[in-house]
């Protein structure tokens, strides 16, 4: 690993690399015909992370030789699996080879944790080496990992799309080509959270009302898991999905970090709808995938 961040943060995420190659993943993989179609077939997935835990996932593989591109969906931030990001249509799924990971704590991998909804973003967050996001990135790292060993994929073409877990992952990991991200737990954490009263970063500030002698301890755990200092990992093409013109995570605060990307970025500032905001990215994966015919696996509802 090369790069910048605060001190120990190199021997931070290596010993976290290095926790996870311990546990095999010990996949299993199971058919679930009610939720397969004609042109795409669904696996639930158990595999095991760091701890050990055993994750769950949904796979779902094109109909076809492939080989296929796919879209790596990451843990969200919110506490059901969706088998793609609701409002998605599932179409989708006869295109590309997709993955849904639950990180622990999440439904269907509540078992021993069950995570709380809001509560888990500082749970453990005044001590660094036991931060839950610690295991939650290792999460992630397993589900990508999973993926690229699957032999329909085409690895040219993969994309990992959702939050600050997104970025984090293609920069500790190696399989991503590209990155959809949304910033919305870790850019300038420890700054941002003080201006707002939104969550999830109002949950930061929730803690240090309740716990101000930790401020410290709580921004030196943040420094770990600072965007900017994984930016230099990142050489995927990457769309950074902004907040709206004026907002706290508009372009302009995301600046230092496309700045610092070592791979090519795109900034697109939320128009304040689902449906433009939700098509440009569709549209920004299918052609850096190669999927001219997008108009064909989008919504209905979005077609025109």
């Amino acid at each position: 690993m090369t790069g910048t961040g605060p001190a120990g943060f190199e021997a931070y995420w290596r010993a976290t690399l290095e926790g996870l190659a311990r546990y095999p993943a010990a996949p299993e993989m199971e058919k679930l015909p009610l939720r397969s179609t004609p042109f795409a077939t669904l696996y639930g997935v158990r595999l095991t992370s760091v701890g050990p835990y055993r994750l769950f996932g949904y796979l779902s593989i094109p109909t076809g030789t492939g080989p296929f591109p796919a879209i790596y969906y990451p843990p969200k931030y919110q506490s059901v699996l969706e088998i793609i990001p609701q409002g998605t249509a599932n179409l989708q799924r006869s295109r590309y080879i997709t993955f849904s990971l639950a990180a622990r704590g999440q439904r269907n991998a509540d078992t021993p944790y069950a995570a709380m909804f809001p509560g888990l973003l500082t749970e453990g967050i005044d001590d660094a080496p036991s931060y839950i996001f610690r295991g939650i990135v290792a999460d992630s790292l397993r589900g990508l990992e999973l993926l690229t060993t699957r032999p329909e994929l085409d690895r040219a073409r993969v994309v990992v799309s959702g939050n600050d877990i997104a970025l984090i992952t293609a920069a500790l990991a190696e399989g991503a080509t590209h990155v959809v991200a949304a910033p919305a737990l870790f850019h300038a954490a420890a700054e941002l959270a003080p201006k707002t009263t939104a969550y999830p970063l109002e949950e930061i500030n929730d803690y240090l009302r309740l716990h101000p002698a930790r401020a410290e301890a709580v921004r030196r755990t943040l420094a770990y898991y600072e965007l900017r200092a994984f930016a230099p990992r990142v050489t995927a093409t990457t769309l950074l999905m902004a907040g709206a013109p004026g907002t706290l995570l508009d372009g302009r605060a995301l600046g230092p970090l496309v700045s610092a990307l070592k791979g090519t970025a795109t900034v697109h500032e939320s128009e304040q709808s689902l449906y433009k905001d939700g098509l440009y990215a569709e549209r920004w994966m299918a052609s850096q995938c190669g999927i001219a015919d997008v108009q064909s696996i989008l919504p209905e509802h979005w077609r025109k």
